[in-house]
């Protein structure tokens, strides 16, 4: 059977992720990894979780071990309710307001269903989270990238764009601008309040929906904390996206969509065609720990941990990478990611072959782009390794780029 011919336009369009097929060189002994953000096990309260699985499924079996609503467990919304609260300072959240996902990304990927198709055009910035622009471009929209600031995303140049697509009677193909404020991956830099608030201005103008994604936002190193988008704008222009990857444990595969009653409703029927429903254990595991234990205290070693390792990579960057001008690091505040920028004519994708030479493995700039374009930069991730090899690792990078440059003729 020729199985291109069979395939629907969706089928044909899909590609694996970069990040993925990178990474499969990680497992390589002798190898160290600055590519994926994955927390670092030790961070995990895995004698918790596993006291309160315990517990669930002899004791909740009937509900733990079968099917669930596609809406979620009660239980954990009451908690999330809570948690949303205390951690954003977000009331007068319903049971109709929330929606439990199977991770972040089915979130991305059900909101994706819900709003896009090939007359849609879809803001996001640049670089832009790779997992979106996967959820957002099996779709067929029209992407426009905002490019990044130290402080965010470059508001003027997103007023500029939407005077432009408003002036060709486009702006109401604009379904939403998607957009991670806090500890951006993978660019690590956060969001202004100034810039925030001008955000929402446009988007009130325009009539945009906001899509606000928070994975990192309660791992914050240093700095005050700042108003989510949807503290500041509500229910009617934002939707809020969080997860339980990156403050409990990614197993357990939950995020969760926090927005206006008739959009969680639409993302809901979309899950009802994806899965069902996410599994029932799971949730009522989360639900149990938030009920017993003080998230925030539990996050303060993991915080801890990941502060001296984004210190620790910082330093080694200082250390190695002063000598090249026009290098270039940002110096996060929270999250788990260090976005590095080489001299023109660098391609970090095209480099990445003398890095597995080396045994040493980040992501190319070139992954967070919608158009495959090629990239100066690259995402260091200090999440997992340790200390120690965080040191070497950066020392074997710098190895990279000296080679490469001098290949190139650019150092």
């Amino acid at each position: 059977m020729d199985l291109e011919s069979k395939l629907s336009e969706i089928g044909k369009n899909l590609r694996s992720s970069l990040i993925r097929e990178l990474l499969k060189y990680a497992s390589v002994p002798g190898s160290i990894s600055f590519g994926g953000g994955v927390p670092d096990p030790e961070t995990f309260p895995r004698h918790e979780l596993a006291e309160i699985a315990k517990e669930v499924i002899e004791k909740d079996y009937k509900y733990t071990l079968q099917y669930n609503t596609t809406e979620g467990d009660d239980e954990l919304a009451k908690q999330m309710v809570k948690l949303l609260e205390k951690a954003y300072g977000i009331t007068g959240i319903e049971r109709e307001n929330l929606l439990f996902t199977t991770g972040s990304q089915q979130a991305l990927d059900l909101i994706a269903r819900i709003f896009l198709d090939k007359d849609s055009i879809c803001i996001a910035e640049f670089p832009v989270y790779l997992g979106a622009a996967s959820a957002f471009r099996i779709n067929f929209p029209k992407f426009e990238t905002i490019p990044l600031q130290d402080d965010g995303m470059d508001v003027d140049y997103l007023e500029k764009k939407l005077k432009e697509l408003d002036e060709k009677g486009l702006v109401n193909q604009v379904k939403f601008i998607y957009t991670v404020p806090t500890f951006h991956n993978p660019a690590g830099v956060t969001m202004s309040l100034e810039k925030r608030k001008r955000l929402i201005e446009l988007a009130e103008k325009y009539d945009i929906l906001i899509l606000e994604d928070d994975p990192y936002g309660m791992l914050r190193f240093e700095g005050e904390n700042l108003p989510s988008l949807y503290k500041l704008a509500g229910p009617d222009r934002v939707v809020l996206l969080n997860t339980f990857s990156k403050i409990l444990t990614p197993g357990l595969r939950l995020g969760i969509i926090i927005g206006r009653a008739d959009i969680v409703r639409k993302a809901t029927l979309a899950k009802q065609a994806a899965d069902l429903c996410s599994p029932s254990l799971n949730q009522r595991i989360a639900a149990r720990y938030l009920e017993r234990y003080d998230l925030f205290e539990q996050l303060k070693p993991g915080i801890e941990l990941y502060r001296k390792k984004k210190n620790t990579m910082i330093k080694a960057l200082e250390e190695n990478f002063s000598d090249i001008p026009g290098a270039k690091w940002v110096n996060p505040q929270g999250g788990l990611f260090v976005w590095m920028t080489l001299p023109e004519g660098f391609d970090t994708m095209d480099m990445f072959e003398i890095a597995k030479e080396k045994k040493i493995y980040y992501i190319p700039g070139q992954a967070f782009t919608v158009d495959d374009s090629v990239s100066t930069s690259m995402r260091l991730s200090f999440c997992l390794p340790p200390e120690e090899k965080i040191i070497e690792g950066v020392k074997r990078l710098k190895e990279v780029v000296v080679e490469y440059g001098k290949k190139k003729g650019l150092i």
